[in-house]
């Protein structure tokens, strides 16, 4: 195995493996681990939108809609459904559903879920999902009805989102600030037992839960930042399920006997954003500009080793109401001077590139701030631990920044509402703090208008706008690639990064 890693790293790489190894073989079969990339969060499904909590929320929690790996809704907590009026949807809830603390689940409970979800007090970042809710009416205990404010045509892709968990209101009130990290009390398959912050969180079995019991006993996500060490993981036996290898690491583990790979499309897309409230980034040239300056190909032949596309729009072919023919702005670096110039900034600038300690993130940041050296744009980029990164980026206290966005319901208004309307600055995932009317007014009526085709259009042409006006260096669309322990069966990832572990098995 050594050998295949390559001398440059043989004593990093001998001792790391060596300390896997030996967890490996203590690994017992009643608990299945997996190593994610990034630490967690919060475990409080209404605290920052990030994709490493919510695949740990996604076992504790359940929401009222499910959708399937197939992007397929099916019921969750909701049994069936039926839209009454434009403005009016009954959901009728499972009856003998119990939380994590031996409560029963009653349509109170979701009533108290989504109104905490949007109060403008709470500032939760993802209340934008359901903002358009105007009453929540419990009808009985099991029968809930959403009044909203005008026709809202994805509210049912919305209501399977994460975000979107279902709460226990006596669990939630009894913490106060504790619940998240101390206190989490779910409906789902796991629940909470452990959270060493930076390390693992432990979940187990929840034995009364109201569908499939989960196959594996207990459930550790470990948090393990750097690319080769997951994948040394993978190789040791670790870890069964290491996320997100990276392409340097596929090549050996595809020979590994060991170990199987999944490799699948999913509805990420990365980008590097601007604070468009900031010199020079106010400026659109400048921005364009840029968008011109830096070379995509080598991020997606060189970083992610041809396992991305080029991006010529904020969201992913995948998602219903993409723009496929937005012309890409190609590598053109004599234009970026001319608009360089046309600015006032020929002479370049000096800015902050933010990163957090994702190696393929640093990567890019610092690529990026090579090629517009050849513009005189001197970048420092700058590492921060993810919880850090988010803050920061959410305050807006930076120049540039290098993220991804995850269309989680796999339509359109989900990946263009709260990255570029003018009411979603900051947490609630519109980073750059741009806006224009005109988008505003297209994201506004496909949240309203029924007719696809119209809705499309919509979608279609803010794409356009978002697209000349650059608020984004547009990178890449990704696919995604995990490691699996040749013994480890039943896992079917989900596009959206929210997988399914409990259905998960140990074979032969």
């Amino acid at each position: 195995m050594i050998k295949k890693i390559g001398l440059v790293m043989l004593t990093a790489v001998f001792v790391l493996s060596m300390m896997a190894m030996t967890a490996g073989e203590v690994m017992a079969q009643d608990e299945l681990i997996v190593a994610q990339g990034a630490s967690r969060t919060t475990m409080d499904p209404q605290g920052e939108n990030d994709q490493p909590s919510a695949q740990v929320r996604a076992m504790i929690y359940d929401t009222l809609l499910h959708q399937t790996p197939d992007m397929e809704i099916e019921p969750g907590l909701a049994e069936s459904w039926e839209q009454i009026d434009d403005t009016t949807w009954e959901f009728y809830l499972r009856e003998d559903v119990y939380f994590h603390n031996g409560e029963l689940f009653t349509a109170e409970d979701v009533k108290f879920t989504y109104e905490r979800l949007i109060d403008p007090d709470k500032a939760s970042p993802s209340a934008f999902i359901l903002e358009i809710l105007r009453e929540i009416e419990v009808v009985d205990d099991h029968t809930i009805r959403l009044h909203l404010e005008e026709p809202f045509v994805p509210l049912l892709s919305h209501l399977t989102h994460t975000s979107t968990s279902i709460l226990n209101q006596t669990a939630v009130e009894e913490a106060g600030d504790d619940y998240g990290t101390i206190v989490v009390v779910g409906t789902g398959p796991y629940e909470y037992i452990d959270w060493a912050t930076g390390d693992y969180i432990l979940l187990e079995r929840y034995d009364d839960y109201w569908g499939e019991l989960a196959n594996i006993e207990r459930l550790r996500f470990r948090a393990i930042p750097e690319d080769t060490v997951r994948a040394i993981e993978a190789e040791t036996g670790g870890a069964h399920i290491s996320l997100d290898i990276s392409p340097v690491d596929v090549g050996r583990l595809d020979e590994d006997p060991q170990v199987n790979l999944t490799q699948y499309a999913t509805l990420a897309t990365h980008y590097i954003g601007f604070n468009t409230q900031q010199e020079p980034f106010d400026n659109v040239k400048v921005r364009q500009a840029i968008n011109y300056a830096v070379d995509i190909d080598p991020i997606v032949d060189y970083v992610y080793e041809g396992q991305a596309v080029a991006a010529n729009s904020p969201i992913s072919d995948m998602v219903w109401g993409a723009n496929l023919d937005l012309e890409p702005y190609g590598y053109d670096v004599e234009r970026a001077r001319e608009l360089l110039e046309e600015a006032g900034y020929g002479d370049g600038f000096t800015t902050t590139l933010y990163t957090n300690d994702n190696p393929q993130r640093i990567q890019i940041a610092e690529m990026v701030q090579d090629n517009l050296r050849q513009l005189n744009i001197d970048v420092e980029v700058s590492v921060l631990d993810w919880g850090d990164y988010l803050d920061r980026t959410g305050e807006g206290e930076h120049d540039m920044f290098v993220l991804g966005w995850v269309s989680v319901t796999g339509d359109a208004d989900y990946g263009l509402y709260s990255l570029f309307h003018s009411s979603q600055y900051g947490h609630a995932g519109n980073r750059t703090f741009w806006s224009d009317p005109e988008v505003d007014d297209h994201l506004d009526a496909g949240r309203m208008i029924s007719d696809l085709d119209i809705r499309e259009n919509a979608y279609l042409s803010a794409q356009q706008i978002i697209r000349d006006e650059a608020p984004w260096i547009f990178l890449i669309h990704t696919e995604a690639v995990h490691a699996l322990r040749e013994n480890v069966a039943g896992f079917d990832p989900h596009p959206a990064g929210h997988h399914d572990f409990s259905a998960v098995y140990f074979g032969d």
